[in-house]
């Protein structure tokens, strides 16, 4: 079993940078792909950025790469999403997931474990 709770979501201009958290309880943290997923209003949970569980492999979707980046600690079971010249298009509920699959996926069934979301906004 795996808890996770983000932090760091908030209010920001278009142009600013934002960086999300994601701590998880459990001593098996290391061994989960994690994943970053959002979610905007009247729109589907889609997918963000994800890393396996050594922090070897990254995976980006076209709409972040090259502004979004994502890492993780094991040490201090925690996965960060740093975002870059953020935009109006970027505001969503961000989610962290956890996944057991040794490659992570990029659709939400794919993950075993979710946090609660924090909210991000990103006005003009």
């Amino acid at each position: 079993q795996v808890q996770l709770v983000e932090s760091g979501g908030g209010l920001v201009q278009a142009g600013d940078s934002l960086r999300l958290s994601c701590a998880a309880s459990g001593r098996t943290f290391s061994s989960y792909s994690m994943g970053w997923f959002r979610q905007a209003p009247g729109k589907e949970r889609e997918f963000v950025l994800a890393i396996s569980w050594s922090g070897g492999n990254r995976y980006s979707a076209d709409a972040v790469k090259g502004r979004f980046t994502i890492s993780r600690d094991n040490a201090k079971n925690t996965v960060y999403l740093q975002m870059n010249s953020l935009k109006p298009e970027d505001t969503a509920v961000y989610y962290c997931a956890a996944s057991n699959r040794v490659v992570p996926g990029y659709r939400p069934y794919e993950y075993n474990y979710w946090g609660q979301g924090t909210q991000v906004t990103v006005s003009s």
